[in-house]
């Protein structure tokens, strides 16, 4: 019998649906469980081993390949700096420091209240709008050590409930790769993805 609530058992047939064979859904399916436990926890990921018709051991194969699949605590806001090539030619090492030492949070580690998390990333695809970071996976582009100040400061203060990269990209980012498309509206609530499958999307 399932631990997840209704809804979210919900979530995970539709998800399931969608493949040919249920095993397919496992790493859509290790976000949900992301989702609704804010990490992947032991039980969580028995649950998707249930769900898929799998191993507790070959979810948890997926899930440390991986490293999008936290397996411990991360704070409400996750901040990526990618420090890749194109970022680092750029600057993205001073803007890795520059969170670091305005949030008081290394790489790797979340802060005691559970609100920041930190980590360097490799290449996050906005090698033409570098340096690049995201804030639970919503990208801003052309980042400076300043504007990353201003950004963990905002983090701090506002506490968002929903991070939009439209509205992150005007208050802290720089020159973009090229011209985004419409505004978008929603973005994310949480250290995990955006999606609407998973009802891990929010609206400003």
């Amino acid at each position: 019998m399932s631990a997840w609530p209704e809804a979210t058992q919900e979530r995970a047939r539709q998800i399931i649906s969608r493949y040919p064979e249920k095993r397919s859904a496992v790493m859509p399916l290790l976000y949900l469980a992301m989702a609704e436990d804010g990490h992947l926890t032991e039980d969580g990921m028995a649950e998707v081993a249930e769900w898929c018709g799998i191993t507790p051991a070959q979810v948890q194969s997926v899930a440390s390949f991986y490293t999008m699949y936290k397996r411990e605590r991360t704070g409400q806001y996750l901040v990526s700096c990618c420090t890749s090539i194109s970022c680092m030619l750029l600057g993205g090492d001073d803007v890795l420091h520059a969170v670091e030492d305005e949030s008081g949070v290394p790489h790797g580690e979340t802060d005691e209240e559970g609100l920041l998390s930190v980590e360097h990333v490799e290449c996050i695809g906005a090698c033409g709008g570098a340096p690049a970071v995201q804030v639970n996976y919503e990208l801003i582009e052309g980042v400076t050590p300043e504007k990353a100040r201003d950004l963990v400061g905002w983090l701090k203060d506002a506490r968002p409930s929903v991070v939009n990269t439209d509205e992150m990209q005007e208050l802290f980012g720089g020159p973009r790769s090229f011209d985004w498309g419409i505004r978008e509206e929603e973005g994310a609530v949480g250290p995990y993805p955006a999606f609407q499958p998973l009802g891990t999307v929010g609206k400003e």
